[in-house]
């Protein structure tokens, strides 16, 4: 089989001559020793060296304010800072008002004037032949909401002001719908399928209700969901944490497969989601990155990815619990991961 091939067996869950696997999105500071350790100048060298099957591309969108899709709203407020990414635990814009009317009086950008239709039809034309290309646009509706109001506020309001929180949520979503439409036009034929996602779990649980996730936020999830597959494209959805209850949904609206399956989070261990789920749901990830790739050996890297293989000969795309591989994660580890792969 070649990498696309295998990449849409396993998450049709049909036989494969092996799991399809991904590197993840490593992190600008992990690459030098990546690079160095693997012996190859770029990228693109590192993933031929591990033979991965699958290759991200960010969904391209540049304005004043941003060079990436996930930081394109300034919703904090004057003399706050904005962390790395996003507002989260800052007030932000929205956090003291309560008429929906109001929404529109933010400077919301037009994503028809910062992504390039050119510039999304070159950077797919650019993968390498053969890999199964998975467009990354994130679409983190939830987590921008949150971001609007400031994370407290915005969990508040669903109780508290819950056409407020609504309003808010479904313009965001309307900007996503419109960025991902330009991407998918654009890229017509070259994608393969999209992550999108927003993190719903803590370590331990959920951190919200299912019933506030299904209220507020599983309609504009359903649409992104929907608009994506309208496109003949496969999705994997993003949520870190502890997300189980929320699988039978996920799955239920059309997604393809759950990504990262954070391992240590409770209730997301392979053995028990093989069990639950095995025939109804696929998954991309499961080697634990925060104890056993950082402060494993490679032979206990090694072993581990053996019993993934065991547990799911399809189903899942075997890569690391988190999408952005680190600088704490050792070279020797990642060459472990992926030389058990291709056993």
């Amino acid at each position: 089989m070649n990498k696309k091939e295998r990449f849409i067996a396993t998450l049709e869950r049909r036989p494969v001559d092996r799991p399809a696997s991904w590197l993840g999105i490593p992190a600008t500071a992990a690459l030098p020793a990546l690079l160095a350790h693997f012996k190859v100048n770029d990228l693109a060298g590192l993933k031929q060296a591990i033979g991965d099957d699958v290759w991200p591309v960010e969904l391209p969108y540049h304005s004043p304010f941003s060079d990436a899709i996930y930081m394109a709203f300034d919703f904090a407020k004057t003399g706050h800072v904005v962390n790395e990414e996003r507002t989260l635990n800052s007030p932000g814009y929205f956090e003291d008002l309560t008429d929906p009317a109001q929404v529109e009086d933010f400077h919301w950008p037009d994503p028809l004037q910062h992504i390039s239709e050119a510039e999304c039809r070159a950077v797919v034309a650019e993968v390498p032949e053969d890999y199964a290309v998975l467009g990354v646009v994130w679409s983190a509706h939830f987590q921008d909401a949150c971001a609007a109001f400031g994370m407290e506020t915005a969990l508040m309001n669903m109780i508290a002001e819950p056409e407020m929180f609504r309003a808010v949520i479904d313009r965001i979503t309307a900007f996503y719908l419109q960025s991902n439409e330009r991407f998918y036009q654009a890229a017509k034929g070259r994608l393969d399928a999209v992550l999108i996602g927003n993190d719903f779990g803590s370590q331990q649980c959920l951190m919200l209700s299912q019933d506030l996730i299904r209220e507020f936020v599983f309609p504009g999830t359903r649409a992104l969901v929907a608009q994506a597959k309208a496109h003949g494209l496969k999705v994997i959805h993003h949520s870190c944490g502890a997300i189980r209850e929320l699988i039978p949904d996920l799955t239920k609206m059309g997604v393809d497969a759950i990504h990262p399956i954070q391992a240590l989070a409770v209730g997301m261990d392979a053995e028990g989601l093989a069990r639950e789920f095995r025939g109804k749901a696929s998954f991309c990830g499961g080697v634990d990155a925060q104890n056993l790739l950082v402060n494993g050996t490679p032979d206990a890297v090694r072993r581990r990815v053996r019993e993934l293989k065991a547990l799911f000969p399809t189903g899942l795309i075997i890569s690391p619990s988190h999408e952005a591989i680190l600088p704490d994660i050792p070279p020797q580890n990642i060459q472990a991961l992926f030389e058990a792969v291709r056993e």
